[in-house]
């Protein structure tokens, strides 16, 4: 069976690949060894798909060149992908950091691109286990179902993220076959583990969550936090998540934008005769405030306590400094970073230029946003730029 274009990978970029080459006139098959297709976008957003964000800056995606992202984000935007939900008669609403989410269910989202993609004639096939491929005359694409043929294939089956979805490594066996280079890959915007007496503090907080200012390096982010049974998650950690590298030290500020060290002193003069854990939970959730009490050796009255106990709460609560021991992993990333180097593609077309014909979009590019939305937009306008070439 032969085809202009063969698109593997009925997920958002993939879909939106396949919609922009079918309305060029294109003859498109996509294929999915999954039974339905846009599984990560039913989940996503706790259902309502955080489809988009507003504030889509190239800067705000992680990449070993971080200017490759620009030219497929500025070719398809988020008004683009925005002004298509209005089309279809999606309602939305923006939350904080310009995250738009549906009003409603995620799968209006998967409904829209199906729709779009009917109209655009592309022929979708799922639960098609890839077998095999190669390149002669044609790309070829075997399966378990019968073997395709088509002068272009666009590689969209994500990355290694949530295998329980399905995902695969089929986009890095693609690309060893043809000589693509791969970007070391690792799981990103993932919960923080941790050992020893930090797992141990950690868990007995499990569901404590607070606002805190996180560090890594450069990188920082004021969001939430919340304490896991075995670690650290909430968007913050999250976020600092895709910056961190094994062995490296994070700092966390619980109380951003304040003078601790101040407010420690004024209080004792305030509260002298009150605990510290009683003080600390003004501006702490009472669990946390009572374990940083505890940690520090902080008994009797506030007024009472040593300086040197002090200095150590203020330096806690200014910048509590960890070295996690690894990261939930691929179960429990959102992406992952890493992939195919953008130095074997076109940032215009997202064609690798030693093998023309194919492309690689989405997750499985060494792009990889922020958390809000940022991902999501990325496979749209990658998936548009390969698809309109």
């Amino acid at each position: 069976m032969i085809h202009d274009v063969i698109v593997l990978g009925a997920g958002a970029a993939g879909l939106m690949a396949a919609i922009a080459a079918g309305r060029r006139g294109r003859r498109v098959l996509l294929l999915d060894h999954a039974a339905e297709p846009g599984a990560k976008i039913v989940i996503s957003g706790g259902g309502r798909c955080n489809f988009t964000n507003r504030d889509c800056r190239p800067e705000r995606f992680l990449s070993r060149n971080p200017a490759f992202c620009r030219s497929a984000l500025a070719r398809y935007g988020s008004d683009d992908f925005l002004a298509l939900v209005e089309r279809h008669g999606i309602v939305w609403h923006e939350k904080t950091l310009g995250q738009l989410f549906c009003d409603g269910s995620a799968r209006q989202i998967v409904a829209m691109l199906l729709a779009e993609a009917d109209a655009a004639g592309v022929v979708l096939r799922t639960g098609h286990r890839i077998t095999g491929f190669g390149r002669g005359d044609r790309y070829r694409i075997d399966t378990d179902r019968g073997p395709f043929e088509a002068d272009r294939l666009i590689v969209a089956t994500g990355g290694l993220s949530i295998p329980k979805l399905g995902a695969t490594g089929l986009a890095f066996d693609i690309a060893r076959h043809f000589g693509v280079p791969v970007v070391d890959t690792a799981p990103a915007l993932v919960p923080f583990t941790f050992g020893g007496d930090d797992q141990a503090g950690m868990k007995a907080l499990a569901g404590v969550s607070l606002r805190v200012a996180a560090r890594c390096g450069r990188a920082g982010f004021e969001e939430a936090m919340l304490f896991t049974h075995r670690g650290l998650s909430g968007p913050a950690l999250l976020q600092l998540s895709s910056y961190w590298q094994p062995g490296q030290e994070i700092s966390l500020a619980l109380a951003p934008g304040q003078d601790t060290a101040g407010w420690l002193r004024q209080r004792r003069r305030d509260r002298g005769k009150a605990g510290l854990a009683t003080v600390l939970a003004e501006i702490l959730p009472q669990r946390l405030a009572h374990a940083v009490a505890e940690q520090e050796g902080a008994t009797g009255p506030f007024g009472g306590l040593p300086g040197a106990v002090l200095d150590g709460v203020a330096a806690r609560l200014s910048g509590w400094r960890l070295t996690p021991s690894g990261t939930e992993g691929y179960a429990k990333a959102e992406v992952m970073r890493g992939g195919i180097d953008t130095t074997a593609l076109s940032s215009r077309t997202l064609e690798v230029g030693a093998v023309p014909g194919l492309h690689f979009v989405g997750e499985a590019v060494d792009v990889t946003g922020w958390l809000g939305g940022y991902n999501f937009q990325w496979a749209w306008s990658s998936g548009w730029a390969a698809g309109s070439a």
